[in-house]
């Protein structure tokens, strides 16, 4: 189906909708009638997204969805996880088996303007890297000169992996894999010498082997990967509340207000925090919720620095620097725009 034909038709079949039904309502009045959220997200990258012993999904990318859930329900538990292969993660948004796509999916041109979806906003800047044995000493990527490279069909990574090469007129071996998942067992199993991700991907997939310290993410970074949640762009109100989902959390840190304190936060006298979590101005129901959406959303998952510390960093078992995701008041490059 083109973009054309799916935009005119609202995606009515696939959602079990009347064309009619379906273009005269908005995603949020669909989510609203379904009683949950529709999130897709990865197979399982420890860190971003992957069941816990309970069965429950919990990391960086799931707390964007729960975060979008809470502001809807006034309950984070309201989301229905769709895992999906990487070469799948576009189409099922694009037919409307999904409502959100949170994981790892780079901003670029092309998929910005030509998938017939949104990009929303960065909720984390990486970079792609290498991975490879300790045992064959090798220090930097211009040493993979000839090696045979594991990595997944149809991602930034691929084509950055042939730019990178190509540009230096270097020899490999691509072994491509439909998956990341495919690609790391394979990598595992001495398919390929090394292995190519977004970097946060390499060190998530580390901390799953038998021996994560045998294995070296090599220093040097080939791309620009920021990644980000994605939605259809058929619907600018849904834009909105999740690009503004991701917003309100990062001003959440900035502003100082933590799970543990948004509610005592409400009486502060500080104009920018009464805006943010709704005791002035009416800015939540601009996006289609209550004025307190972002009260209920820190409640839930806490603000940006608090998911990234619990899911990524010190307080996980990836132990990931915030690096270019510190706050850009920190040195770093997350940036907000004001609630007012």
């Amino acid at each position: 189906m083109t973009i054309k034909a799916f935009v005119a038709t609202c995606i009515a079949g696939l959602i079990g909708l009347s064309a009619s039904e379906a273009c005269a309502q908005s995603t949020l009045e669909r989510v609203r009638s379904r009683g949950q959220l529709i999130c897709a997200t990865s197979q399982g990258v420890p860190g971003f997204s992957l069941p816990n012993t309970a069965g429950e999904w919990e990391g960086f990318d799931i707390d964007i969805c729960r975060a979008v859930a809470a502001a809807i329900f006034d309950d984070p538990m309201q989301v229905k996880f769709v895992p999906v292969a990487t070469k799948d993660r576009f189409t099922v948004l694009q037919t409307g088996e999904v409502d959100l796509v949170s994981r790892q999916a780079t901003w670029t041109l092309g998929r910005d303007a030509g998938l017939g979806l949104n990009f929303t906003a960065v909720n984390y800047y990486d970079g792609q890297g290498f991975m490879v044995n300790k045992k064959l000493n090798i220090s930097g990527v211009k040493e993979l000169e000839g090696a045979s490279i594991c990595v997944s069909q149809g991602t930034t990574s691929e084509l950055n992996l042939a730019d990178y090469f190509r540009t230096r007129n270097m020899k490999y071996e691509v072994v491509a894999f439909v998956g990341s998942e495919e690609a790391f067992n394979a990598y595992t199993s001495g398919r390929c010498d090394a292995v190519t991700n977004d970097t946060s991907v390499l060190a998530s997939y580390r901390s799953k082997l038998k021996e994560p310290d045998q294995h070296v993410i090599l220093g040097e970074i080939i791309s620009k990967e920021p990644v980000g949640p994605w939605v259809r762009n058929i619907d600018d109100q849904w834009l909105d509340l999740v690009r503004w989902t991701v917003f309100a959390l990062l001003n959440a840190e900035e502003l100082g207000v933590t799970r543990a304190n948004v509610q005592d936060m409400k009486k502060s006298d500080n104009p920018e925090i009464r805006r943010l979590l709704g005791v002035e101005g009416k800015f939540g129901e601009l996006l289609g919720v209550t004025n307190d959406w972002v009260v209920r959303m820190v409640s839930a998952v806490g603000n940006y620095g608090e998911s990234f510390d619990r899911n990524l960093g010190e307080g996980s078992s990836l132990k990931l620097a915030r690096g270019p995701n510190r706050l850009w008041t920190q040195g770093g490059y997350q940036f907000a725009p004001p609630v007012r």
